[in-house]
C-alpha cells in the first residue's frame, strides 16, 4: 500500500448560499424572513449610508413590516471602538440579526457585530490566533446577510474581519466560522454608481486575493481552479467596468470574481495583504490600493517559486508563453491602464516607520501563506523599493 503524502492533507471550507443578479434587492426582506430576522441591523459605512441604496433598503425592509435600525458610524478601515459602538446599539435595539451593506468595511464591521453582540469577552479575544475562536458562544452569534456594494473585498463570502485597533494601531483578523453570512445579495446595481478610481482598487484587490491565493503553496486544486477563473475575469471586466460604470455586465462579473477570491483565499494570502495591513492600519490607506500597489513588488520577491505557476497562468490568461515575464509585465500595464500609482509615495510611509511596519507585517498572519519566507530585513527592502518604484 503506497503511504499517502502529508502534503495532500487539508481542511477546505466553501461559501454560503448566494442571490446573484440585477434586482435581486427587491429579495432581501423576504430574505431576512426566511432566516428568522424580524428586527434587522443594518451595518454600512459613513459613506454608503447617505447613497441612495441604504434608504431603498431601508424602505424595502419597513413597507414588509420589519423593524430595522441603521448604524454607519463605521470608518473605511473599521477600528475597535465603532465595533464596540455597534454592538452596543445591536444589544440596547433589541435586534436578531444584521445586514451587512457596502464595500469591505461596512461587511467586516457588521460581521464583527454580530459576532460580539453575544459575548462576555472583548473583540480583541476572538482574534484568529490558535483555537481563539472556540472562546465565542457559537449559539449567541447573530446571523448575518450581506449586501455587497463594491467588488472587492469579497468579504461577503469571508468568516472573518479586519478590524484596525486604534490604540496600537494594528490590524488583526477576527474569526469564527459562524461569521459566515448566511446569505448573499449580490446586485450589480447597487455598484453602478461606484467611481472609476475606487472600481479600480476594489478590482485589483480582487485580482490580488485571486493571485495570492493561487500561489500559496498548500494543496488545494479547488481554490487554484476558482482563483485561475476569477484572475480572468477581472482581466476581462475590469476594464469595462472602469470605462462604464453604468456596465450592469461587468459589474455582475466584478461582483462574481471578488466571491471567488476570497473563496479562493481560504487556502491562503501572503506577503502583499502582510504589507498592505500595516499601512492601512498606521495611515488609515485604503486596502485595495495598498494591494495593487504592493503587488508586482511581491510577485519579483517571489519570483523563483512561482515562476512555474506564472506559466500555467500566462497561458490561461492568453498572455503568451513566457511566463512570469509576461505576468508581470501584464500586472504593470493593467495597473497603469487603471490609475494606480506604480510607487508608495502616494500612501504617505514615512522612511521612520518602515521598521515598524516591517515588523508588524512580518508578524501579520496573510505572511503564513507566502510562498518564500520572509524576514525583516527583506520586508523593509520591498516597503522601501514600492515607495522609490524600483523592480
Amino acid at each position: 500500500m503506497v503511504p499517502s503524502s502529508p502534503s495532500l492533507t487539508a481542511n477546505w471550507n466553501y461559501p454560503t448560499r448566494m442571490h446573484l443578479g440585477a434586482g435581486r434587492i427587491q429579495e432581501i426582506a423576504a430574505i431576512c424572513t426566511e432566516h428568522g430576522m424580524s428586527r434587522p441591523l443594518v451595518v454600512t459605512d459613513t459613506g454608503a449610508a447617505s447613497l441612495p441604496f441604504t434608504a431603498q433598503i431601508m424602505e424595502l425592509l419597513t413597507e414588509a413590516g420589519l423593524k430595522a435600525g441603521l448604524y454607519s458610524n463605521v470608518p473605511s478601515n473599521p477600528t475597535d471602538a465603532s465595533i464596540t459602538e455597534g454592538t452596543d446599539l445591536y444589544r440596547d435595539g433589541d435586534y436578531d440579526g444584521v445586514i451587512a451593506l457596502g464595500g469591505g468595511s461596512g461587511l467586516d464591521a457588521g460581521k464583527a457585530i454580530a459576532l460580539l453582540a453575544g459575548q462576555g469577552r472583548p473583540l480583541a479575544d476572538f482574534e484568529d490566533v490558535g483555537d481563539n475562536w472556540l472562546r465565542a458562544d457559537a449559539n449567541r452569534i447573530a446571523p448575518v446577510i450581506a449586501v455587497p456594494t463594491t467588488a472587492g473585498t469579497g468579504s461577503e463570502v469571508g468568516r472573518a474581519s479586519v478590524i484596525t485597533f486604534t490604540a496600537t494601531h494594528e490590524k488583526k483578523i477576527i474569526f469564527h466560522p459562524k461569521m459566515m453570512p448566511v446569505a448573499v445579495i449580490s446586485d450589480p446595481v447597487l455598484t453602478v454608481g461606484l467611481p472609476a478610481h475606487l472600481t479600480a482598487a476594489t478590482g485589483v484587490d480582487a485580482f490580488t486575493h485571486c493571485f495570492e491565493a493561487f500561489c500559496a503553496p498548500s494543496y488545494h486544486p479547488m481554490a487554484d481552479g476558482i482563483a485561475l477563473e476569477g484572475m480572468r475575469l477581472i482581466k476581462d471586466w475590469l476594464p469595462v467596468a472602469y470605462r462604464e460604470g453604468t456596465n450592469v455586465t461587468a459589474r455582475t462579473h466584478m461582483l462574481t470574481a471578488a466571491s471567488m477570491g476570497a473563496t479562493a483565499f481560504q487556502k491562503g494570502l501572503g506577503a502583499v495583504h502582510a504589507l498592505s495591513h500595516p499601512v492601512g492600519a498606521v495611515y488609515n490607506a485604503h486596502h485595495g490600493l495598498t494591494n495593487a500597489i504592493f503587488l508586482p513588488y511581491v510577485m519579483q520577491e517571489n519570483r523563483p517559486l512561482i515562476a512555474a505557476k506564472m506559466e500555467r497562468l500566462a497561458a490561461y490568461l492568453d498572455l503568451g508563453q513566457n511566463g512570469f515575464n509576461e505576468v508581470l509585465d501584464w500586472v504593470l500595464a493593467f495597473r497603469e491602464s487603471l490609475g494606480i500609482p506604480h510607487d508608495a509615495k502616494s500612501l504617505g510611509i514615512k522612511d521612520a516607520d518602515i521598521p515598524d511596519l516591517a515588523l508588524a507585517a512580518t508578524l501579520d498572519p496573510s505572511m503564513a501563506g507566502n510562498p518564500k519566507p520572509l524576514n525583516i530585513d527583506t520586508v523593509q527592502k520591498l516597503y522601501s523599493s514600492a515607495i522609490l518604484g524600483n523592480l
